[in-house]
């Protein structure tokens, strides 16, 4: 049996017509920048994110860009974030001019600890301290950050916070006072990724940023278009970060489905976590629900010992699996003038290590989850 890690294949075969229908209306229209399908589609996930403005850029990694631009955070300025990540987020910080300074992560949620970020705030010195200007958590596989704790430390030093939402679309946390909100919405800018691969995923690159504040998300749609406030008028040096209409069309006719997506992740997941139960294996440790509302972008193992064997036997049987992400941020070579070393995070670098992300996607069948589990069995069995 064949079990893809995704099959993108399967759920246009469901909604390709209304794809070609909203494509049409595009090409009809001969309006391919910016235009009322980004419009619309910047009023429906400002809805669904739980956010009062958003704004459609080109991409996940230009919506980080746009965000740090847009804060005014530059060179010579400091921005805390997790190793543990996509190139992207520690990548934009320094595009900016700026620096990461890492943080390790909680081994059971990957995401960047609180706890952690107070102690590296705490042991700087005043001048250091005066750099540090924002932290970018990352909500890693579908699953918010411990957030409550990050917003305390964040207002307790005056930082800027900035959500890397790209993976966790529709992700929910609940604060201590009961109230809950969306991945995106409790911060000043939340960035979210619409590469074809998310869970809403667009048909090439596409990105949004949300905010609360209206004054920044004025900000934000000038620096989407070169900074320009009047016809050839620049009053910052912005940037092309324009979103294009075919990405808004499909991603409103997707967006429709996004929900039953969502919870079809979820199910698979609650699948996997019964066969596994029923294995009873102590070399695997399973994704932690640890927040309200864990998407799945990704269903992340960890394994103990053999990880690569592991890979390397699902592959040869058909079943996709990956590995993200087999380099910490902190110990890639464009990093290395940070001066970091390994053995600095070793929460981060275990991940690196152990951990496995098995299909997840909405449209795998029983027998295809079944069969993924047997295969783990099977190399258990012979190992």
């Amino acid at each position: 049996m064949k079990v893809p890690l995704l099959d993108l294949s399967k759920q246009y075969e469901k909604i390709h017509e209304e794809i070609m229908e909203a494509v049409k209306e595009v090409f009809d229209s001969q309006r391919f920048i910016l235009g009322p399908k980004v419009e619309a589609l910047e009023e429906r996930l400002r809805e669904y994110c739980g956010s009062p403005f958003a704004l459609g850029v080109s991409s996940g990694t230009d919506a980080l860009l746009i965000s740090l631009m847009s804060l005014d955070i530059g060179p010579g300025d400091l921005v805390m974030t997790t190793p543990y990540s996509f190139f992207a987020t520690g990548g934009a910080i320094s595009r900016v001019g700026a620096r990461p300074v890492f943080v390790d992560i909680d081994r059971e949620t990957y995401n960047i600890d609180p706890v952690k970020m107070k102690t590296s705030l705490s042991s700087m010195g005043k001048a250091q301290l005066s750099r540090v200007k924002a932290v970018l958590p990352v909500h890693l596989f579908g699953q918010c950050a411990a957030m409550e704790p990050l917003l305390e430390v964040a207002r307790d030093y005056g930082l800027k916070v900035i959500e890397d939402s790209a993976q966790a679309i529709g992700a929910e946390y609940r604060f201590s006072s009961g109230e809950v909100k969306r991945a995106g919405s409790m911060s000043h800018c939340g960035c979210f990724s619409f590469y074809p691969t998310k869970n809403l995923g667009s048909c090439g690159e596409a990105g949004l940023v949300t905010t609360h504040e209206e004054e920044l998300w004025h900000r934000l749609r000038v620096m989407r278009n070169h900074g320009d406030v009047g016809r050839y008028a620049h009053k910052y040096i912005g940037g092309n970060f324009r979103l294009d209409a075919l990405q808004a069309a499909v991603l409103l006719v997707k967006l429709q489905y996004l929900e039953g997506w969502t919870e079809k992740r979820r199910e698979n997941a609650r699948l996997y976590r019964k066969l596994f139960g029923q294995a009873g294996w102590e070399e695997v440790s399973l994704p932690l629900e640890k927040e309200k509302r864990h998407i799945y972008h990704q269903f992340v193992i960890k394994v103990e010992k053999g990880r690569d064997e592991l890979r390397g036997h699902l592959i040869e049987r058909g079943v996709g699996c990956e590995v993200y992400y087999p380099i910490p941020l902190h110990l890639q070579a464009c990093f290395k003038d940070l001066g970091y070393e390994p053995g600095d995070f070793p929460g981060s670098e275990e991940a690196a290590k152990k951990s496995l992300a098995l299909p997840v996607y909405p449209e795998l069948s029983l027998s295809q989850i079944e069969y993924v589990v047997d295969m783990i069995a099977d190399f258990f069995e012979k190992s």
